[in-house]
C-alpha cells in the first residue's frame, strides 16, 4: 500500500510541472507576439516659430589711429642738434621741435651777403654807365637763388609742427644725423579720431557717409561712443573683396589713444526673418553645418540652415525655416531624417503630457 501511494504522488507532481512549463511557454510566446507588433516611437517636443523684424548689426574690429599725422623731417640730410619734445608731448601748430646743424646755413648766409653787395653794385655801376643791363640781370639771379636756398634751409634747419596734436614717436637723439627718415611723429588726436573697417560687397550699398555708429574699447569697458562714416573708399580690395571704410570718432578729451582695439556696431536696418529658439538647431561634428527638424503629419525632415545673428536664447535664420513651421526643441538625439515621432505637449501647469506612448 505505501508503495502504490508513492506513485501516486509522483505521478501528480509530474502533472503539475507539466502544466506550469506549458504554461509559461505560452506566456512568453504571446509577449513575443505582442512586441513584434508594437512600434515606440520617439518623443519630441516642438515650438511653431514666426518671422520677426531682425536689427541687420553688424560688429567689426580695428585699431584707432590719429585724425591727421604728420611725419617732422628734415629735407636734406642733417645732423640734429637739438629735440625739445618727446613721445605724449602736446604740441602746438608752429611750435619749434627740431633744431638741426646750423653749420650748413652759417656758409650759406655769406654767399646770400656777398650776393647781395655784388647785385648792389652792378645796379650802380649801370646807373653811372659803367655797367651792363646783363650783368644786373645776372647779379640779381644768383641772389634770388641763393635766398631760396636760404629760405628752405632755415625751414629745414628750425622744425616746426603744422598741426596742434601730441607727439606720437621719436626716432632719433641729438647728435643722430638724419636723411630724410622722420625725427618725430605728430598726432592729431581732438576733436577726432578715426577707424578703419572692412565691409563686405553685400553691406557695402547699405553704408552711407554720416552714418552714426556705436564703438566700444577694451580699455573702457561698459562705455560707448559715438562715431560716424566719414567716407566710404569706392574701390574693392582684390584680397579680401572688402571696401575700406572709414569711421571718425568724437575725441574732445583725448582719451582715446592711437593703437587702441576697437569695436565697432553698425545697423544695416532691419529685415523679416524666422527667429528659432537655440534648443532647436543641431551642429554637425565635424563639418561647421547646422540643421533644424522641423516637424510635418508625424514625421521631421532635416533641414540645413543658414544661422544670421545670435538674439539672446534665438538664432535669426536666413534660409532653411519657414514662417509657421513646427520645429523640434527637444530630443533631437534620437532622431534621422525621416523619423516618425510622436509629440510631447504640455498642460496648463506645464507638466509633460505624451498623447501615445506607442502607435500599432
Amino acid at each position: 500500500m505505501k508503495k502504490l501511494y508513492r506513485m501516486k504522488l509522483y505521478s501528480k507532481s509530474f502533472i503539475y510541472m507539466a502544466i506550469a512549463t506549458s504554461l509559461v511557454a505560452c506566456s512568453s510566446k504571446e509577449e513575443t507576439q505582442v512586441t513584434t507588433e508594437v512600434e515606440v516611437l520617439p518623443v519630441v517636443e516642438v515650438k511653431e516659430v514666426t518671422t520677426h523684424e531682425v536689427d541687420q548689426v553688424k560688429e567689426y574690429t580695428a585699431t584707432v589711429e590719429a585724425d591727421n599725422i604728420n611725419n617732422i623731417a628734415p629735407a636734406s640730410p642733417n645732423r640734429i642738434k637739438k629735440i625739445l619734445v618727446d613721445v605724449g608731448s602736446q604740441v602746438r601748430r608752429g611750435q619749434t621741435l627740431v633744431v638741426l646743424d646750423e653749420a650748413n646755413t652759417d656758409q650759406l648766409k655769406v654767399r646770400l651777403d656777398l650776393a647781395k653787395v655784388e647785385y648792389d653794385r652792378a645796379v650802380n655801376l649801370l646807373e653811372i654807365g659803367a655797367g651792363t643791363q646783363q650783368a644786373v640781370d645776372q647779379a640779381k639771379s644768383n641772389l634770388d637763388g641763393l635766398e631760396s636756398q636760404y629760405k628752405n634751409l632755415m625751414e629745414n634747419t628750425v622744425l616746426t609742427s603744422p598741426i596742434n596734436g601730441v607727439v606720437t614717436a621719436r626716432n632719433f637723439d641729438p647728435g643722430d644725423m638724419c636723411s630724410g627718415s622722420p625725427i618725430l611723429t605728430v598726432g592729431q588726436l581732438s576733436p577726432y579720431v578715426n577707424v578703419m573697417i572692412n565691409v563686405t560687397e553685400v553691406d557695402y550699398s547699405k553704408i552711407n557717409n554720416g552714418m552714426t555708429v556705436t564703438v566700444a574699447f577694451d580699455g573702457f569697458p561698459g562705455e560707448t561712443f559715438t562715431g560716424k562714416v566719414k567716407r566710404v573708399y569706392p574701390t574693392v580690395d582684390p584680397t579680401t573683396r572688402t571696401f575700406t571704410t572709414e569711421i571718425s570718432i568724437n575725441n574732445p578729451n583725448q582719451r582715446i589713444k592711437p593703437g587702441m582695439f576697437a569695436r565697432v556696431t553698425i545697423n544695416l536696418g532691419t529685415v523679416n526673418h524666422v527667429v528659432v529658439p537655440d534648443r532647436a538647431v543641431v551642429k554637425q561634428t565635424g563639418s561647421g553645418n547646422k540643421y533644424v527638424y522641423v516637424y510635418k503629419d508625424g514625421a521631421v525632415s532635416y533641414n540645413k540652415v543658414e544661422l544670421g545673428q545670435r538674439l539672446g536664447d534665438a538664432y535669426e535664420i536666413i534660409s532653411g525655416v519657414n514662417d509657421k513651421d513646427l520645429v523640434v526643441i527637444n530630443g533631437q538625439s534620437q532622431l534621422i531624417n525621416g523619423s516618425k515621432v510622436q509629440l510631447l505637449k504640455r498642460d496648463a501647469a506645464g507638466n509633460a503630457v505624451v498623447d501615445s506612448v506607442a502607435t500599432k
